[in-house]
């Protein structure tokens, strides 16, 4: 079981949300509105999927990687080794 199931609607329902403010963008393309002001809606879904991952990864270390490391070994270590390159991708991009 994915550690975020319990939270799944919630997730699909923030996602939504971040998929509606990308055709806002696109309409705010197509109808030539000011540069900042669509910078300002990209600065906004930008925030808004960090915001997903970050709760997505903190629901995998409460989760996925807690429970590898209750059982210890080289899942553990994978899981962890893992968590950590998620966490350097966010932290790049």
């Amino acid at each position: 079981m994915a550690g975020y199931t319990h939270n799944k609607q919630d997730h699909l329902r923030r996602l939504r949300r971040v998929e509606g403010q990308v055709r806002g963008l696109q309409r705010m393309v197509e109808d030539d509105k000011y540069c900042i002001d669509i910078l300002t809606q990209v600065s906004a879904a930008t925030s808004a999927l960090q915001s997903f991952a970050l709760s997505l990864l903190d629901e995998h270390l409460a989760h996925c990687v807690a429970e590898a490391t209750v059982k210890g070994g080289p899942e553990a270590e994978a899981k962890i080794k893992e968590a950590s390159e998620a966490i350097a991708r966010l932290v790049r991009s």
